[in-house]
């Protein structure tokens, strides 16, 4: 079975961003960088975790190896996505790594496929499509400030149950069914 690897390392510009109103939302990485322009679509939990795993690979870099972690902020990228916004696979499994040697970040978004058991080990991730990319520490702070407000920017949640509120309301489960 032939797959590819789309590999940015690093990419002159990797992001995440959504497409669609709140609540419809789907979500993206998008990778540019040597005249090609890459887009997957994963869900928001995904990007959510991904900011979040970002974070804590940083601060254990920096525990561990003394690795410099520059001050959030700096330039934000508030750009949209894109176009053409081409979706090459969906993402299935994400894989993060420090990579010692070029001190930087490796994230893996590798295509969804059918596996035989719920827990796929690396020969049989093989075969998937997969997106590469390689960041430095400040290319990953503002992937994870940028990934932070895209999934701030959907729905408020609800104040008694958490779920997302439409601009109708919902079906409130703390409030026996009643709208709010």
């Amino acid at each position: 079975m032939s797959h590819q690897v789309f590999a940015f390392e690093p990419p002159e510009r990797f992001v995440a961003g959504t497409v669609g109103s709140p609540g419809e939302r789907t979500f993206f990485l998008q990778a540019r960088g040597g005249g090609r322009l890459v887009s997957v679509v994963l869900e928001k939990v995904q990007v959510a975790v991904l900011a979040e795993k970002l974070e804590e690979l940083l601060a254990e870099a920096h525990r561990r190896f003394g690795v410099p972690v520059p001050e959030a902020g700096g330039s934000d990228d508030n750009e949209p996505l894109e176009m053409p916004l081409e979706e090459e696979f969906r993402v299935g499994t994400l894989g993060l790594a420090w990579d010692g040697e070029s001190q930087t970040v490796v994230i893996e978004a590798i295509a969804v496929g059918e596996l035989d058991t719920d827990e796929p080990d690396e020969e049989d991730l093989a075969d998937l499509d997969r997106l590469r990319v390689r960041l430095t520490p400040q290319a990953t702070l503002s992937f994870i400030a940028r990934a932070k407000r895209v999934v701030a920017a959907g729905r408020p949640p609800c104040p008694f149950c958490g779920q997302p509120l439409d601009p109708s309301g919902h079906l409130c489960p703390r409030h026996n069914g009643y709208r709010r």
